[in-house]
């Protein structure tokens, strides 16, 4: 699937639906998910098919996670940070 090119000079620990990961400083959310093998970021609304990235510029909104509390927040413009609490979002969430 995804791999890094180099190794990454220094990392950023954050949590994945409570699973401790490590990224490389300076990562999106959406790159240190896909670099840690994790495709399926939610499920669709209306049929909860499983989604992930697409565009990675912000355009698709297929990279919809909960970051520290906050849903719907994109992956692929959200710069991992350490301790960072990362949850997939499951089809039957609604907007609060």
């Amino acid at each position: 699937m995804f791999r890094r090119l180099q190794p990454a000079p220094a990392t950023v620990g954050f949590f994945l639906d409570g699973a401790p990961c490590a990224a490389a400083a300076g990562d999106s959310v959406a790159a240190a998910l896909l670099a840690a093998g994790i495709a399926e970021f939610s499920a669709a609304p209306r049929h909860g098919a499983p989604r992930g990235p697409y565009c990675m510029i912000g355009q698709c909104y297929g990279c919809l996670v909960e970051i520290d509390g906050m849903p719907y927040r994109q992956a692929c413009l959200t710069p991992v940070a350490e301790g960072m609490q990362v949850r997939r979002m499951t089809a039957c969430e609604e907007p609060s």
